[in-house]
């Protein structure tokens, strides 16, 4: 379903560690928003759903909601770091539409609800 790549799993075990909880998923989502109408989400939870797709990357357990799956099959997280400092990206090939800042994206099975950046 996703990809989680090396670079980004060692990022999320250094910030779960930061955490000092055990219990800790990644879980990875969609919501309306941004400037093209949906936006990524990555957090961590505690709370397995049963409308979750359960899924281990990396050595990392993570977490994916099945209304969320369609728009996120396929999607590769990376981090990536530069001179400026480092972040997540995300690429996915379900996306017809990405805003300028790349934070937010329009599928073509979903499109969300736009919002001024």
């Amino acid at each position: 379903m996703i990809t989680i790549t090396e670079s980004a799993a060692a990022q999320v075990k250094k910030m779960k560690e930061e955490e000092e909880d055990p219990n800790l998923k990644l879980r990875v989502g969609v919501k309306g928003g941004g400037c093209s109408g949906l936006s990524y989400g990555l957090g961590f939870d505690t709370e397995v759903d049963e409308k979750d797709h359960k899924l281990e990357q990396n050595g990392l357990e993570v977490l994916v909601n099945k209304e969320d799956a369609d728009v996120l099959e396929g999607v590769v997280i990376d981090y990536k770091q530069n001179m400026m400092g480092g972040g997540f990206t995300i690429d996915n090939p379900n996306a017809i539409a990405n805003c300028g800042c790349g934070s937010s994206f329009k599928a073509a099975t979903r499109t969300g609800a736009p919002e001024d950046c």
